[in-house]
């Protein structure tokens, strides 16, 4: 600081601290705890160069009181609807005791209540089938969403409208954002942070939570199907090809002649072990820089 006329003023270098990122998670009845706690974990990882946390999480319910979860004990929020009105963020997880969003049915008075309070221009945010939570209240309707895998059946039949894809690890809609199944929160947290303050902060969040900051591939890795024949070409080697030489014009034809396939099958074979194509890996691989 130096003194100026009398006053106190702020040295030249010094910044304005910026107020951290209001994360509010809204604990429902029927929480699972793992869920539950992810933003937690993930954003209070994240700091600026001075050590000082850049998210600010709060835990609160949509009237004030305890939630029980879903493991046998009581959730005691740090506030209630009103930490939504005030977030820069809402985390939804999901909750196991409103069995009636499976088939399309409303929302409690007090959850559609403290959501639609919820202000204009919050970034919303779904943990595996708190996905259920947003469609109920319209929130999807006619944009792309996820979901847990093993769910997105029944999810299409109770909200149509929703664009549902189960092969991926979360869709990242702008101000709308959904993970697929309980661990993918975190990945999508991370995903967050990458958006929000560059891949280095997530890279430091993601070495704290001991994860990787990046999985590849997405929920099609994990859905039950009928393994391939050991005789079946596989990708494999041409993608550890390509991680070498990402600095290179990789087109479609260039990886598919390195895994001596047609166009079509290779195509076909990568979205199958994969969970996405090639142009969307490498994309994310690309953006990757590795720790």
């Amino acid at each position: 600081m130096s003194e100026t006329a009398g006053r106190t003023t702020p040295d030249s270098h010094e910044q304005p601290r910026t107020a951290p990122h209001r994360v509010a998670v809204l604990a429902l009845p029927g929480v699972p705890p793992f869920e539950l706690g992810i933003p937690s974990r993930v954003f209070g990882c994240v700091e600026d160069p001075e050590g000082r946390p850049l998210y600010e999480v709060t835990i609160c319910t949509a009237d004030g009181a305890p939630v029980l979860s879903d493991a046998g004990f009581t959730v005691q929020p740090a506030a209630g609807p009103e930490a939504l009105a005030a977030a820069d963020t809402v985390v939804l997880p999901p909750t196991h005791a409103m069995p009636e969003l499976g088939q399309g049915g409303p929302l409690p008075p007090e959850v559609a209540g403290a959501i639609a309070g919820i202000r204009p221009g919050t970034r919303l945010v779904s943990i595996c089938t708190g996905s259920y939570v947003l469609a109920a209240a319209g929130l999807l309707d006619g944009r792309p969403a996820t979901t847990h895998w093993n769910l997105a059946p029944e999810f299409r039949r109770a909200y149509p409208r929703v664009k549902v894809d189960e092969d991926v690890l979360f869709v990242d809609d702008g101000d709308v954002l959904t993970s697929a199944g309980v661990a993918a929160g975190v990945d999508l947290c991370l995903h967050m942070i990458r958006r929000d303050h560059g891949a280095a902060a997530a890279n430091r969040a993601a070495r704290m939570c001991v994860v990787p900051p990046w999985r590849d591939g997405g929920q099609a890795q994990f859905i039950d199907r009928p393994v391939p024949e050991p005789t079946l070409a596989s990708t494999t080697s041409t993608r550890a090809w390509a991680l070498e030489h990402l600095a290179e014009p990789l087109t479609l034809a260039r990886l598919a002649e390195h895994a001596r396939m047609s166009l079509r099958s290779f195509t076909r074979r990568f979205r199958d072990e994969v969970g996405m194509t090639p142009v969307q890996w490498l994309t994310a691989s690309a953006s990757q820089p590795s720790l």
